[in-house]
């Protein structure tokens, strides 16, 4: 029997949830007796078998009657199954999740606040803006688990012709940046898109631009002074020209074949990006050099983080948390990151890997590269946050600011009128859903 996501948040909010969500999931014993802990993760099978088999095999000598029982998800169908599962009541115990789905369900009591499990001073473990985006009012919903940053990779070549040594740093230096480029080399200095349903980078932006999205009653706080300068500083880069044409029609992917094919000066991607781009445009490639993030006046660089989270349906809560937080401990957090060339959420792990990253070793100059790429994204983490907090709803909310800027990009109406027509699109789906 399937199930949607609308139904199972119907079933929460109408009090089904203590049916649907009751503690049957938990305490199943396998073959041999022991009871079964049911973790999922994201599409790490199978390249990254051998480690989590190792993490399992220590944890399991630690608490000889559990038995992990772990399922690989496939990432484009987690959701599905999770909730069919819920339904089914034969939820995991611990399951990998990205934030915003995990907030949703959270949310609706879909998720076990952790806090009754977690020892003394296990908050202290992670890096604390990290460990703060798992909480929802005083609920700790999620162990975070491993991170990514964007850094930015940058055509050394076309940097030069329109005059600049560097890309720059903050927001503000872009407009004069990318009419350079663009009269200086008939190329474009960077793809943001706006399309709804893609990438949330241009969302970020606003935030690292001064415009608090939300109030605290989840209406919208956007239409302000911050948010019509940032509204009228990407409606005026498209109408002068001065991003590609089609970021109102494709993703980042297209971004991404711009840059490998020369005609765009930056992009915004993790370090391993550059072995792709080593093997697929080695001519780019050679010119190609990583820098410190766009970010606002304050600094701040957007982190993105996976997490670890508790069904409510589970009867095993303690032994999930327990390996959670055994997953996610500095040894093992070290060993993925170098693994996975991932970004660790444990302090400890953190620095361990900048350590390693700054010795160096005999390296060819193009792998020298990408390692000084994953130093400069492992420090970023210093002054990163998420800019953009997985609250229920900010799909929606993406695609009513997106949807608004194209028409403002397209000249369909005036920039200030379409930020308006948003805040009172989000305000009645807002309305609706907290009333």
């Amino acid at each position: 029997m399937g199930v949607t996501r609308r139904q199972l948040l119907w079933l929460l909010l109408a009090g089904g949830g203590s049916a649907a969500l009751g503690a049957c999931g938990g305490g199943r014993r396998g073959a041999d007796g022991r009871r079964e802990l049911n973790v999922w993760t994201l599409d790490l099978a199978p390249k990254f078998n051998d480690y989590i088999g190792g993490v399992i095999d220590a944890w399991e000598r630690q608490h000889p009657q559990v038995r992990v029982r772990w399922t690989d998800v496939p990432w484009a169908s987690v959701e599905r199954k999770l909730l069919a599962a819920v339904f089914a009541r034969t939820a995991p115990d611990l399951v990998n999740l990205n934030p915003p789905f995990a907030a949703n369900l959270a949310s609706k009591g879909g998720l076990l606040d952790l806090t009754p499990e977690l020892p003394e001073g296990a908050a202290q473990r992670y890096l604390p803006g990290i460990w703060a985006a798992g909480r929802q009012g005083t609920d700790q919903f999620a162990i975070p688990w491993y991170l990514t940053a964007r850094i930015t990779m940058a055509n050394r070549q076309l940097l030069q012709r329109a005059g600049y040594a560097a890309p720059p740093s903050r927001w503000e230096e872009v407009p004069a940046y990318a009419e350079a480029v663009r009269r200086r080399t008939g190329r474009y200095a960077l793809f943001m898109t706006v399309v709804p349903d893609d990438s949330a980078e241009l969302l970020e932006s606003f935030v690292q631009m001064g415009v608090r999205l939300l109030d605290d009653r989840q209406r919208a706080a956007f239409d302000s002074p911050a948010g019509r300068r940032a509204f009228a500083f990407w409606t005026d880069l498209y109408r002068r020209g001065l991003l590609p044409r089609e970021v109102v029609s494709q993703g980042y992917r297209r971004a991404i074949e711009l840059y490998q094919s020369g005609d765009l000066a930056q992009v915004a991607t993790g370090p391993d990006f550059l072995r792709n781009l080593q093997t697929n445009a080695p001519g780019v490639a050679s010119r190609t050099a990583p820098y410190p993030p766009l970010t606002g006046a304050d600094g701040a660089a957007n982190v993105a983080v996976m997490n670890l989270v508790v069904p409510r349906q589970s009867a095993m809560a303690a032994e999930a948390v327990s390996f959670g937080l055994f997953l996610t401990d500095a040894a093992n957090q070290y060993r993925f990151a170098d693994q996975a060339r991932v970004l660790p959420s444990s302090r400890e792990a953190l620095q361990r890997l900048q350590t390693s990253l700054r010795r160096g070793g005999e390296r060819s100059p193009a792998e020298q590269l990408v390692e000084d790429a994953r130093l400069l994204s492992a420090t970023t983490l210093e002054r990163a946050q998420v800019l953009v907090p997985a609250i229920p709803g900010i799909k929606r909310l993406q695609a009513i600011l997106y949807t608004q800027l194209q028409r403002a990009m397209l000249a369909q109406v005036d920039s200030d009128a379409a930020l308006t027509q948003a805040r009172r699109e989000w305000d009645r789906y807002a309305a609706a859903r907290w009333p």
